[in-house]
């Protein structure tokens, strides 16, 4: 597994000496290219080497064993050996890691649609909640949102949500979160104190660039109308709102959040592309079988991922059987555990894969 590591780290010494070049600095668009590589090598030539040190810790720390009579001396090497063996172990176990194939959508902005489920106005109600969540997490991470379309039930939920998520890594870390997440509490409509249980669907979509997906003009069928909801002067006075139907497939999307009728149409052309990327994703997972799939659940919208337990403050991810008492934190946008745990448990599938192979 570790052969071509020496070729990466030959790769990486011949880009730095590429990029001292003046010639290259002066071209721009391969000086972009070029320390987009480099980059993309760092992580895993610092490991290596520091893997090629730690072996030379261990050889340095046999040798003195070897040689060296006094009983003080000695002890010291086999402290220093015993630790070298541990960072060894350690270095390994990330080298494996960084040599996973990566998923080339793991750097691009993400487009997240969150449609409420079963449950009428308390499903609407969690599904504004979710919103808020990964508006909350992407916080953390300095992402920005970009609301695209909001379908509101006028007691405060989301019939439906659509947003852009626009920050570097934002697709690595939300791409687990598509499927059913499932409510289980006293709805405040409910006067009897029964527990309601009611669900929402989020989509993620890596966004598609122009050169990701072939749209023909043609096929696309623009409708304009009156935005609805709050919005400012310009809601119910311009016929602002765009509804965008792809003829071909029949997908339909309505961008209604901007006061242009120009940038709705492109905030909805935007979000045909990830759909019709999103498609082709799903033909090239089926053809390929599991090779590129996530080893984490099966991706599918309709599959139950999550649920939100408020009587007992728990949250149980079904797929990788994580169950945490921190619903609270979870939903003020502390996803942290669960997106780290989710990961683990996708790299650990990933290296199994790796090593039938």
């Amino acid at each position: 597994m570790f052969d071509k590591l020496e070729d990466l780290l030959q790769r990486y010494e011949e880009l730095q000496n590429e990029l001292s070049d003046p010639n290259v600095v002066n071209d721009q668009a391969r000086f972009r290219k070029l320390m987009k590589e480099q980059n993309d090598l760092a992580d895993i030539v610092a490991e290596y080497k520091r893997y090629k040190q730690t072996k030379q810790d261990i050889e340095d720390s046999l040798a003195m064993l070897d040689e060296e009579s006094d009983e003080e001396m000695r002890e010291l090497a086999k402290e220093e050996l015993a630790e070298a063996k541990d960072r060894l172990e350690e270095c390994e176990q990330n080298l494996k890691i960084l040599l996973i194939p990566k998923d080339p959508n793991d750097e691009k902005n993400v487009i997240v649609e969150i449609r409420a489920g079963a449950g009428g106005d308390e499903a609407a109600l969690f599904a504004a909640e979710l919103y808020r969540m990964y508006a909350k997490y992407s916080e953390t991470f300095r992402w920005k949102i970009d609301l695209m379309n909001v379908n509101e039930n006028g007691i405060g939920g989301f019939k439906e949500a659509v947003f852009m998520v626009n920050g570097q890594g934002a697709y690595s870390k939300l791409k687990y979160e598509s499927g059913v997440h499932r409510v289980q509490r006293v709805p405040v409509t409910e006067s009897g104190g029964r527990i309601h249980t009611s669900t929402a669907t989020v989509a993620i979509m890596p966004e598609a660039e122009e050169v990701d997906v072939e749209l023909n003009m043609n096929d696309c069928k623009f409708d304009v109308f009156r935005a609805s909801g709050n919005g400012g002067q310009c809601v119910n006075t311009t016929d602002s709102a765009v509804r965008l139907t792809h003829i071909p497939t029949g997908i339909v999307i309505s961008c209604q959040d901007e006061k242009s009728q120009l940038k709705n149409r492109d905030k909805a052309l935007k979000v045909l592309r990830a759909k019709l990327y999103e498609l082709e994703l799903e033909k090239a997972h089926d053809a390929e079988a599991e090779a590129r799939r996530s080893q984490v659940g099966t991706g599918d919208r309709s599959e139950k991922i999550r649920t939100y337990n408020f009587p007992d403050g728990r949250v149980t991810d079904h797929r990788i059987k994580l169950t945490t008492h921190r619903l609270n934190e979870i939903l003020n946008g502390d996803l942290t555990e669960v997106v780290d745990a989710l990961t683990a448990a996708d790299q650990a599938a990933k290296l199994a894969k790796m090593a039938e192979a």
